[in-house]
């Protein structure tokens, strides 16, 4: 017996005071309604109704249960509701992880623009260098950065992409003199940012050519921010995402070298576990970022391009 079922037939029983009048409205057979009372009142141990050939009247256990049952029925109606329109209102909490460069970087500023326009989403940022599992550890969205996505049941979506540049402050450069090739960069100090997709070497790429350059150990730090201030402070030469160097090279902090030469580039992507259904938070935060971020990415990209940031 569905229980929730014989609730409701039980309610429209007593509203409309007769099994005839309530399998009509509920498109049902008297008989299939008269059977549905009578498993419930088996399944409760209670008469919930005197029944005459004339008249319904509920027992004392009747009302007592009538009550319940539509306190419990209204809730589930409630439930469905919400839980039905999730796709169509963005409301409720919106789980969302990131790398910390773009996360810092972009999506605060586009998190309170969003919240402007749908006020009723929360939205929890959380930022680390590494890439969660999006199911276990309960997000809704992850903004990852990646040569080529493993594969898997979740959807990808391309924000755009990133790359490296290598910068220094104009007072290192005065001390120590402006490297022309990579290969020169061997006779520099050179700082390490920890990266998870591209951890250790530098690997410089120019018209098919190829060249690795071990930065040492000499400094090192996993957050590129952190990076940023220690180049900015003279420590040495540093390989930074085009995203934080933009902001550096427009400040004046930084300079960028070896303009010619490409640096890991990875595309950044934004993960959710489904099509089907999707809930109108998510939806709706991924078409925001889908819309915007690529657009601010290509302007700081230009900012790279300007030889008036270069040494």
């Amino acid at each position: 017996m569905d229980i929730l079922q014989a609730m409701r037939v039980f309610a429209r029983v007593v509203d409309c005071g007769s099994f005839t009048a309530a399998a009509q409205l509920l498109e049902l057979s008297t008989a299939q309604v008269s059977r549905l009372v009578s498993e419930l009142e088996a399944s409760l141990s209670a008469r919930l109704l005197h029944r005459t050939t004339r008249r319904l009247r509920l027992t004392e256990v009747g009302e007592r249960y009538l009550e319940r049952c539509r306190q419990i029925l209204s809730e589930v109606d409630e439930a469905t509701a919400e839980a039905s329109g999730a796709h169509l209102t963005p409301t409720g909490r919106l789980r969302v992880h990131s790398f910390t460069g773009v996360g810092i970087q972009y999506l605060v500023p586009l998190a309170a623009r969003y919240a402007e326009v749908y006020p009723e989403v929360s939205l929890d940022l959380s930022l680390s260098q590494r890439t969660p599992d999006l199911l276990e550890e309960g997000h809704d969205v992850v903004i990852t950065h990646s040569r080529e996505l493993p594969d898997s049941d979740l959807i990808a979506q391309r924000l755009g992409c990133m790359y490296s540049v290598v910068c220094a402050a104009p007072a290192y450069l005065q001390q120590y003199g402006t490297p022309q090739t990579p290969e020169e960069l061997s006779a520099h100090r050179c700082l390490r940012l920890l990266d998870p997709v591209y951890p250790g070497d530098w690997v410089f790429e120019r018209l098919g050519a190829m060249q690795v350059i071990n930065p040492g150990q000499s400094f090192q730090v996993n957050v590129s921010e952190a990076m940023v201030e220690a180049a900015a402070a003279g420590m040495g030469i540093c390989l930074l995402p085009n995203f934080v160097a933009a902001r550096a090279l427009r400040e004046g902090s930084l300079v960028r070298l070896l303009p010619a030469w490409q640096l890991h580039e990875r595309n950044i992507y934004a993960l959710y576990s489904s099509r089907r259904f999707l809930d109108a938070k998510i939806k709706t935060w991924v078409a925001f970022i889908k819309a915007e971020l690529p657009r601010i990415l290509e302007r700081d990209a230009k900012d790279l391009d300007n030889p008036a940031y270069w040494a």
